[in-house]
């Protein structure tokens, strides 16, 4: 049983990372449409659209499990995640209503990075290659507003109306931010479960592994859409 837990956690981290890459912070066709074809505010829409972009951002989800590996107190989750909410927030609101954006394979390969220096940071690689241990919160929070930035980026190639644009990118970011909640909630319970295993402390390792690869592969896949865009 424990063994199947394990490896079925591995395929999904897998399964999320060889995913059609662009998917990473692309926003779905029909609600591209959507998106494109209105003016004024519309918060429901815009917080459905946001929490649907958190609970199916594969590259969200792989970060978040990195982060909260090895937290266990509500404290420690709540801080982290936060700092990571507020940095997610301040770039996507900014980068939209500022339309500053940046490419989108490059951001997204940034983010890929995010995944593999925190499964890096999980195995203690740091400490070992270089004798330090860098911000965790610090790095939370950065990578918070790499994230965010990688929305923003996408949001602007759609070209939302200005119409009513500040309420309905705060009704997104709450979208987003209830989508985090259920993302977390998922995570934490199989976490739970996974932890009260005696064996977890022996598969943690390879699970990091896996988390590293799949940030690799996110890197890999980015930047070969760079390079052939």
């Amino acid at each position: 049983m424990r063994h199947r837990l394990i490896l079925a956690i591995s395929c999904l981290l897998l399964a999320l990372s060889l995913a059609e890459p662009s998917l990473a912070h692309a926003v779905a066709q029909g609600d591209k449409g959507y998106i494109q074809g209105i003016s004024g505010v519309h918060l429901v829409p815009f917080i459905y659209l946001g929490a649907k972009h958190m609970v199916t951002g594969y590259d969200h989800i792989l970060f978040l499990v990195a982060v909260i590996f090895f937290l266990y107190g509500f404290r420690q989750i709540a801080t982290y995640v936060s700092l990571f909410a507020v940095g997610h927030t301040v770039t996507l609101l900014t980068g939209v209503w500022f339309q500053v954006g940046i490419n989108a394979y490059v951001i997204d390969a940034i983010i890929g990075f995010s995944v593999v220096y925190k499964a890096l940071d999980n195995l203690g690689a740091w400490r070992v290659w270089f004798g330090v241990q860098p911000s965790t919160k610090l790095a939370t929070g950065l990578f918070g507003l790499l994230h965010g930035l990688g929305l923003a980026t996408k949001i602007l190639e759609y070209e939302i109306a200005a119409q009513g644009l500040w309420l309905n990118l705060i009704a997104f970011n709450i979208g987003v931010e209830l989508g985090q909640i259920i993302a977390l909630s998922l995570i934490l319970m199989i976490m739970t479960q996974w932890r009260a295993m005696p064996a977890f402390d022996r598969q943690a390792y390879g699970a990091n592994v896996v988390l590293m690869t799949a940030g690799f592969a996110l890197m890999f896949f980015q930047l070969a859409g760079l390079v052939w865009a």
